[in-house]
């Protein structure tokens, strides 16, 4: 399931052939739990959204994270930029507008980036996949 942090009912859908409808996309297929998008347009100069997801296991986080830079390369989106393997218990992917983090269930409940980026007095919403 996919929300956004600030209020699932007025998140605005994810323009179909877009890149962030992609990364959405392809999360899902590949079974990403807890699917928060952020839309950050206007709010910060260092992308149009944040997507923050969980895998299971440090394996499943590291297969997400090349399989997606792998398609949105092939799908024309430019470079993008992989930090955090082999390690991945939190792996950057910065594919420009969109920034996607993808972590181990406990170093993202560590870190907690939704409360740290939500904007407003909205507490922040995760998704259950």
């Amino acid at each position: 399931m996919v929300e956004d942090a600030l209020d699932p009912a007025s998140a605005p859908a994810p323009v179909p052939g877009s890149l962030h409808a992609l990364v959405m996309e392809q999360l899902e297929e590949d079974q990403a739990q807890d699917i928060v998008s952020i839309p950050l347009e206007g709010k910060s100069s260092i992308a149009d959204f944040m997507v923050i997801a969980s895998g299971r296991s440090t394996r499943q986080v590291a297969s997400i994270a090349q399989k997606l830079a792998e398609i949105v390369k092939k799908a024309g989106h430019g470079p993008v930029r992989l930090e955090g393997l082999p390690a991945a218990d939190w792996v950057l992917l910065d594919a420009g507008d969109v920034v996607v983090h993808l972590f181990r269930p406990e170093v993202r409940s560590f870190y907690n980036l939704e409360r740290m980026w939500a904007f407003g007095d909205a507490p922040p919403v995760s998704g259950t996949a």
